[in-house]
């Protein structure tokens, strides 16, 4: 029996005087989404990271450094093999043989990892003036970690360019409704 339970009974047999119409709300909150239970895993973590240093650094303390050393730390966590300069297989996506490059956390994860932390930091009382994981130097960071990543597997990441809306392409389509409309309505007056 968790402990929310038990003061909710103690409450109901000290003879609590409740109206009728008043229900107790359930000390069960609806199950957390997968990113919800995500963020709260991360934040969690980067936490105890803060703890484990030396000397500890409370969250008040922490800055983008901090960030930047907790990301550079859980790259020895990565399943992404990032070829170095030096190996014969950097710059090609599909290796046919292993080779002694690091491992290293995928930028796709890294960003993600950063979106929620960032989120977590203001839901946890945090401005977002003040905010780390939405300083400068992280955007740097994760963008030469997206670069470097692409040139050592061969995948040139390139922005992709906004397209130009065509007015022409739209004036028919509204023209078609009009007509539609007209053709209606004069179904509906011969009717």
């Amino acid at each position: 029996m968790n402990p929310s339970t038990i003061v909710m009974t103690k409450e109901l047999s000290a003879g609590s005087s409740r109206s009728g119409g008043e229900q107790l709300q359930n000390s069960n909150p609806a199950p957390l989404s997968r990113y919800e239970s995500q963020k709260r895993r991360d934040w969690n973590t980067f936490g105890q990271y803060l703890k484990n240093q030396r000397p500890p650094v409370p969250l008040s303390q922490c800055n983008c450094n901090h960030v930047l050393e907790f990301l550079r730390y859980l790259d020895q966590f990565g399943k992404t093999k990032v070829h170095l300069h030096g190996c014969v297989f950097f710059g090609q996506p599909d290796p046919p043989a292993p080779c002694t490059c690091p491992l290293r956390q995928a930028w796709g994860s890294l960003d993600a990892l950063i979106g929620r932390l960032r989120a977590a930091y203001e839901e946890n009382g945090g401005s977002p003036e003040n905010n780390p994981f939405g300083n400068g130097a992280i955007r740097l960071y994760l963008r030469e970690v997206k670069e470097c990543q692409a040139k050592a597997r061969g995948i040139p990441y390139k922005k992709k360019k906004k397209r130009k809306l065509n007015n022409n392409s739209i004036k028919p389509i509204a023209a078609g409704v009009g007509a539609s409309a007209d053709q209606h309505k004069n179904l509906m007056q011969a009717s």
